[in-house]
């Protein structure tokens, strides 16, 4: 969007001297994820924070959180306005999750008497907004600051580097072997945990290639799709929509993750993963193949 020619000023000096806040809706979250981290690692880049809208309208976002590692949490105003229920709970809960593992910051929309400030400190806000404080105005036409504004510490960063899956994990973890009908149990088992945790998760998964992405596991990832905030199935060849619900990534053959089998499943209040490497076996039985 245009600056307007009267608040170019304000821009400047808002580059110059502020720390500067792009918001992002929860909606965005879900709707185009590898857009929105490209565009957001962008923004980092020029020095900018991120704050995300909204927080708790659309409970399977949650999972997200972590991907996004935003500076600061808007919290949804119904959340402060509503009377408390068990939905309000998990919404709280997996944002107080994300504030102890980042130490973002929490803000409160529609804070309108004492008592919704007073809910809103109950669940961790430290920024506030609503007719409280004041109501909506034209904005003024000085450009000149009030005063020093209250500093925002910076989201934690994503932590590890590495190419791959197995390259990130194989930093803190021992390397073991295994065949292929090993990690098909373990790769099941994580898949249950899936469905069975309570919470909308992000599930992504690789398959080396599309031929691997079988019938009956496209039925399986679309069902698990039913309950969760995003799949990804990862490969070779895999279309854009592989299954209903599923969203696909095509891998070019010499893309380093191709050559793994990785099934990972993220949620507010459970994270687990396994990524193992092809060692090329060609001349033995599908179940023998093994990993690292």
């Amino acid at each position: 969007a245009q600056v307007p020619d009267q608040f170019k000023g304000l821009w400047r000096l808002a580059g110059e001297s502020l720390k500067v806040i792009a918001e992002i809706t929860e909606r965005a979250l879900t709707d185009d994820p590898a857009a929105l981290l490209r565009t957001v690692a962008g923004l980092r880049e020029l020095g900018w924070g991120i704050a995300l809208d909204d927080v708790g309208a659309n409970p399977r976002s949650l999972a997200m959180l972590p991907f996004l590692h935003p500076d600061v949490i808007k919290l949804d105003l119904r959340l402060i306005q509503d009377r408390p229920s068990a939905d309000i709970a998990q919404v709280v809960h997996a944002v107080l999750a994300e504030v102890e593992r980042s130490g973002t910051a929490i803000l409160a929309e529609g804070i309108e008497t004492q008592e919704h400030l007073l809910t809103a400190l109950a669940m961790g806000a430290s920024l506030g907004q609503g007719w409280l404080f004041g109501r909506p105005g034209p904005l003024p036409v000085t450009t000149s600051l009030a005063g020093p504004g209250l500093p925002i510490s910076a989201g934690a960063k994503p932590p590890a580097q590495g190419a791959t899956p197995f390259d990130i994990m194989s930093q803190g973890r021992p390397v073991r072997r295994g065949s292929k009908a090993v990690l098909l149990m373990m790769s099941n088992h994580l898949e249950r945990q899936a469905k069975a945790i309570g919470e909308a998760p992000v599930v992504m998964s690789t398959f080396q290639e599309s031929g691997r992405f079988s019938t009956r596991l496209k039925k399986r990832y679309s069902l698990l799709a039913e309950s969760s905030a995003l799949v990804v199935a990862f490969g070779r060849g895999i279309e854009s929509t592989p299954a209903p619900d599923v969203r696909g990534t095509d891998l070019s053959p010499d893309d380093p993750l191709s050559d793994e089998w990785v099934v990972a499943v993220i949620g507010a209040h459970f994270a687990a993963s396994f990524a193992a490497r092809d060692l090329g076996d060609k001349w033995c039985p599908d179940l023998e193949r093994r990993f690292d």
